[in-house]
């Protein structure tokens, strides 16, 4: 086979994989029993790492909106801090800003609310969206590659856990892995966690 072919036949099969989970992931969404499900799991999540800065994301059409979650983080303890993404420019790694359920948002880069801060956090562990996932823990998401960079250049020597937020809907069996695929630490969902249970 062209060694070109092969090279272009992962990223063809991860499109049309993606268009297909995003379809399942909208479906999902929009089942009330699983949103409260998932909501647990991150309070268990968070509870599970013992953390006290957590940054996550605005929620995208069929993303689950972690914000009330967050909230209810924040509330139970004085020292916990919570942050958004702020995209800086299309293709640099993204920069993660203090948020509270109070906080003015404005509207940045992909249509996308960022806080107005400007105070500038480097979170313990991120939370991260994922259109799918499979049991190993990796992940596939929209194809920007922002999450890959971010995590290539965070400052310092030690990186924040990593746990996808996904429904059960959008687990594959494999993903299709390119070099520069890193596993997440944890994966929630609904039904569960992956690659191993929180104990």
């Amino acid at each position: 086979m062209d060694p070109s072919i092969a090279c272009n036949a992962v990223p063809a099969a991860k499109k049309a994989l993606r268009r297909r989970l995003l379809e399942a992931r909208l479906q999902a969404a929009s089942t009330p029993e699983h949103n409260a499900a998932l909501g647990r799991r991150l309070l268990d999540a968070l509870e599970h790492y013992g953390v006290g800065s957590v940054g996550f994301y605005w929620p995208l059409a069929g993303e689950f909106d972690a914000r009330p979650a967050i909230s209810v983080w924040l509330a139970a303890g004085a020292r916990r801090e919570a942050s958004l993404p702020i995209v800086k420019e299309r293709g640099v790694p993204l920069e993660f800003h203090a948020w509270t359920p109070d906080t003015p948002m404005k509207i940045g880069h992909h249509k996308i609310a960022e806080p107005t801060t400007g105070q500038r956090v480097l979170p313990e562990l991120l939370f991260v969206p994922c259109v799918g996932f499979d049991i190993d823990g990796y992940r596939l998401g929209y194809g920007g590659g922002y999450y890959d960079r971010t995590l290539a250049a965070w400052p310092g020597s030690k990186k924040p856990l990593t746990v996808g937020i996904a429904y059960e809907a959008c687990r594959t069996q494999t993903l299709q892995r390119e070099a520069h695929d890193i596993p997440l630490d944890l994966i929630v969902t609904e039904a569960g966690t992956y690659p191993v249970p929180l104990s």
